[in-house]
């Protein structure tokens, strides 16, 4: 692997400069509280300022270091109380206001009041724009109805437990509090029976803006039963097309509020904020349509993700797995799993069948292996071959099947990004994501940029495996193009088949690939079938990879013959300490070469598909495969071992796609490459 340490440590150096220059000018920022009231106390370590704007008290509480865009959290009701969020944006830099219209029941007076005290803070205190609004319950009124009159204000909505239907709660049946809703609205109860004051039924512009919404509810709710209230909500929302996620607490009454862990709403919230936003590069193309709909209205779903290290460790494939079921709390999720480390697009081609679409009907693919293909060293060629294995084998599988493509970043990637060069890799997946539709999301380029912009350092991201603050911006970046790609989508809709091009970008890509059992090959001399195949020595091994049968060979001289059917043919092995040179054959050609010891084999088994032969006709062919006298200095010994054959095997018709498609970009900047040089079939 390569790794350029100055530019990165060049990068590092940048970065900590931009952060004391941007500490300073934040200090001067936050001044200006100060200067407009008297320091009346701290909350949780933090200056706090208490005032009254318009005969109500209000609260402002200013973290030790602003975030950049002063983002702000605004309560209208309980201060203090069940603080949890509260605390945890304070010290990632949120100011903290409160201002009370606890008992305006969210009145045409409390929205007219609030919209005044919004402006005195952006105004005076220089406060963002776009401010996150946090109702915990009678503050849902206030909250909901002030931004459907403000949508151009709010940048999301966090809402616990809330009260969005006033038949509800307070209800008649409360009798004080009731009148004291009537005599705030200036009604009378005759009166109720026309009323539009509901946040149930105020929906339709923020739901419009696209206002991202979560809301934390107890299922067990019996002061604010979640099923009048927030249920209805959500369930109204989507059909509008609006963003909603809902945590829902098993047996929860309508107290305790919040949540012992608030970092699935912080998180929430974070990545909505502007200053986040501007960061994110994804391509929308296509639909996903189909996954939405079968989530939300059959109920029951699956989910797959194929990829290498990245995708296989713990981090933002666990995020979008609670994510997902936050935005749909009733679907009963089957999660395919099928990340192994090291592996790329050409092994990912032939893993597909075996490791996904056996499992039964995916909706939803996540696709990744920028990485993998670049370090180790695919051609463009192949690059293109294997991707396009992926995704057309995926979708001629089950037509309906959406699609996400992912690039994520390692160190050879970001001196490039900071010469506002795009990797090569990046450009033939993305070739691939075009051809087909397939909306695609560029976190190699998200990170990059955050890093010039000294947001944070390569060793604070965590690396080419980042760490879980890492993983949280890919999965924010996944949950932008969710709330782009399903805005304005209807549950009720149709789920329709995705039109697969005619011919493929190459003739020779992988599409169809699959694996051949070790049991059909004829074992002449030397190979054996090792049914429980794990060497004892202190190298890596791979899950999936060790303790698994396996053809093994050691001895110069080792042969056996394999008849297949298809355009190609390979192995799917692991090149360990002892890695051999094998020679082979294929219908009598003469003998090649292939060495298969790896840069990483001194250490580790790692799984690798080579392929033998790419472009044969269709019909049936034999090969021969031998260990060769030859050896690798570096190798300990001539050894193979092979999990599994690949080929492709015959091809499938597609449907033309029509001409007319949807297809657009966001925060996409047109890089210089390097010249590449493809022949397409």
């Amino acid at each position: 692997m390569y790794v350029c340490f100055s530019n990165v440590n060049f990068i590092n150096t940048m970065i900590i400069m931009k952060k004391i220059i941007y500490l300073v000018l934040l200090a001067l920022i936050t001044g200006l509280v100060a200067q407009a009231h008297e320091k009346t106390g701290e909350w949780n370590g933090c200056d706090r300022y208490d005032f009254t704007f318009k005969d109500r008290q209000a609260t402002i509480v200013v973290p030790k270091k602003a975030a950049k865009g002063n983002p702000w959290i605004w309560r209208p009701a309980f201060f203090d109380a069940f603080p949890s969020v509260d605390k945890a944006l304070l010290e990632k830099g949120f100011h903290i206001v409160y201002y009370d219209v606890t008992h305006l029941y969210g009145s045409p007076r409390a929205v007219s009041l609030g919209t005044e005290f919004y402006e005195n803070m952006t105004d005076l205190y220089n406060l963002s724009e776009k401010v996150t609004l946090e109702g915990f319950s009678r503050g849902g009124l206030f909250v909901f109805n002030w931004a459907a009159q403000n949508t151009e204000k709010v940048a999301c909505i966090y809402v616990d437990a809330p009260v969005c239907d006033v038949f509800s709660w307070p209800g008649r049946k409360n009798t004080a509090l009731w009148n004291d809703l009537l005599k705030e609205w200036n009604l009378t109860d005759a009166g109720m029976e026309h009323f539009k004051g509901n946040p149930i039924d105020n929906l339709a512009p923020i739901a419009a803006a696209g206002i991202p919404i979560i809301s934390v509810c107890g299922d067990s709710d019996q002061t604010v039963p979640y099923k009048e209230n927030m249920d209805v909500v959500r369930s109204r929302y989507l059909a509008a097309g609006g963003p909603v996620e809902v945590i829902l607490k098993k047996g929860c009454d309508h107290h305790p509020h919040s949540l012992d862990n608030p970092e699935p709403v912080v998180d929430f919230i974070l990545r909505q904020q502007p200053e986040y936003e501007k960061y994110i590069h994804y391509n929308v193309r296509g639909s996903l349509q189909n996954s939405f709909r079968k989530f939300e209205k059959e109920r029951r779903a699956r989910v797959a993700f194929l990829g290498g290290s990245i995708t296989e460790m713990d981090g933002w494939r666990n995020m979008i797995e609670r994510q997902l079921q936050q935005r749909f709390p009733y679907t009963q999720f089957e999660w395919v799993e099928a990340g192994i480390g090291s592996t790329g697009t050409t092994p990912g081609s032939f893993r597909l069948q075996h490791d996904i679409l056996t499992k039964g009907k995916v909706d939803l693919l996540f696709v990744e292996a920028a990485v993998n293909d670049d370090t180790n060293g695919f051609s463009a060629l192949e690059q293109i071959r294997g991707m396009e294995g992926e995704v057309r084998h995926a979708l001629e599988s089950n037509p309906e099947m959406d699609i996400v493509m992912l690039h994520f970043i390692y160190d050879p990637f970001i001196p490039m990004i900071a010469r506002r060069q795009m990797p090569d890799v990046i450009l033939n997946h993305e070739r691939v994501a075009n051809h087909y539709l397939i909306p695609s999301i560029n976190l190699c380029q998200e990170i990059g940029e955050r890093m010039q912009n000294g947001e944070f350092t390569w060793d604070e991201f965590g690396g080419t495996h980042p760490k879980p603050f890492g993983h949280k911006f890919y999965a924010a970046a996944i949950g932008h193009l969710f709330d782009e790609m399903w805005k304005g989508v209807s549950p009720e809709g149709t789920i329709a088949a995705h039109d697969i091009p005619a011919k493929p970008l190459d003739a020779y890509s992988y599409y169809n690939g699959d694996f051949i059992a070790l049991e059909k090959a004829h074992l002449n001399k030397g190979w054996k079938l090792v049914d429980n195949w794990h060497p004892d020595n202190k190298a890596g091994k791979r899950n999936g990879f060790v303790d698994v049968p396996m053809l093994e060979a050691t001895r110069p001289g080792d042969r056996l013959t394999l008849d297949f059917r298809g355009k190609a043919i390979g192995i799917f092995c692991v090149s360990g300490p002892s890695a051999g040179i094998l020679e082979y054959s294929v219908d009598s050609a003469p003998f090649k070469e292939l060495d298969t010891f790896t840069e990483w084999s001194h250490n580790l088994y790692i799984p690798w598909v080579y392929m033998l032969e790419t472009e044969l006709k269709d019909t049936d062919h034999k090969l021969v495969l031998r260990i060769s006298k030859k050896k690798n200095p570096a190798s300990q010994g001539t050894e193979c071992q092979i999990r599994n054959f690949v080929q492709i095997k015959i091809l499938h018709s597609a449907k033309r796609r029509p001409s007319s498609y949807i297809s657009f970009r966001k925060g996409l900047s047109y890089y210089h490459n390097s010249n590449i040089s493809i022949e397409y079939q």
